[in-house]
């Protein structure tokens, strides 16, 4: 069994979006939450400016999130850099186990 690590992208997104980028967009969400469903995407975020996104991904290697990112109909509008974590941590967004006693 292959072991998973977290490898956090850092992209750097057009100054201008283009019509052709706009236009992706719900495709770009579609695969977003399909990655989330399998797992793969653990974290993503955009800045409020748009000018930088970030994702944690699942992966076995680099080459795999290489390959993620490519299923990405944006991907091919920025640039980006891949680092493997060391360390992850977040908070659960989860309700406490409610006890009845």
């Amino acid at each position: 069994m292959q072991k998973e690590f977290q490898y956090m992208v850092d992209f750097r997104l057009p100054t201008s979006l283009s019509e052709d980028f706009l236009k992706l967009i719900p495709y770009q969400r579609n695969k977003i939450n399909k990655l989330f469903r399998e797992g793969k995407l653990i974290n993503y975020a955009l800045s409020l400016d748009h000018s930088k996104m970030w994702a944690v991904l699942a992966a076995s290697s680099e080459s795999e999130v290489k390959d993620l990112l490519l299923e990405l109909p944006l991907t091919q509008f920025m640039e980006f850099d891949i680092n493997m974590l060391t360390l992850y941590n977040s908070v659960n967004n989860e309700s406490p186990a409610f006890s009845l006693n």
